[in-house]
């Protein structure tokens, strides 16, 4: 399975340095800067094209990128790629947040509860690759959090990493998830059926 993932073009909240999470606004006007990295990326698609699947979390930001990208018939709406709920932090700077959760947001994630528990975020990004493993080609549109953690994902199968990485607003993505990744995601989205 390839995914190509873009996070969201920068929002106020992006451009102040505030954690936005689930608060659902949209897109700064494209600045000549953003526009000419979007031409690259659109150029970087023409050549990973075509897709089975074009996704964007049900957040305007990430379907806003998407119709920048000139998605927009076949862009579907995948509530497994919203980003975290970061709770009592949205709208607060990420140094204030940093002051109070320390070294367990590098060391710990998994342990760390804000607006929802990070593990939640975890098991969506389990139940993403379990639900899309079938289409060989995948194109999302997403959030920093959600694409941090599923860099983690795919690489030591779990978010333990997930803070370890930087995704810059419109930086695109490119990862093959390996057919014993994909494995794993239908085993783990099994186990949380089970516990149900």
């Amino acid at each position: 399975m390839l995914l190509v993932m873009i996070r969201h073009l920068p929002t106020v909240y992006n451009q102040q340095g505030l954690l936005q999470g689930l608060k659902d606004e949209s897109i700064l006007p494209l600045a000549k800067e953003a526009q000419r990295q979007v031409a690259g990326n659109q150029q970087r698609l023409m050549d990973l094209a075509p897709f089975d699947k074009v996704l964007a979390s049900t957040l305007k930001r990430t379907i806003e990128t998407a119709q920048h990208y000139q998605f927009k018939g076949e862009l579907q709406q995948e509530p497994l790629l919203n980003e975290l709920d970061f709770g009592q932090f949205e709208g607060k700077a990420r140094v204030e947040m940093l002051a109070e959760v320390g070294e367990d947001w590098i060391d710990k994630p998994r342990d760390l509860v804000f607006g929802e528990p990070f593990i939640q975020l975890e098991q969506r990004v389990w139940s993403f690759l379990a639900k899309y493993q079938q289409y060989p080609r995948v194109l999302g549109f997403a959030h920093a959090a959600w694409l941090r953690a599923l860099l983690s994902v795919i690489e030591i199968g779990s978010i333990q990493n997930m803070n370890h990485f930087q995704i810059a607003n419109n930086t695109l993505v490119v990862e093959k998830v390996s057919l014993t990744r994909l494995q794993q995601a239908q085993d783990i989205v099994q186990q949380f059926a089970d516990k149900k």
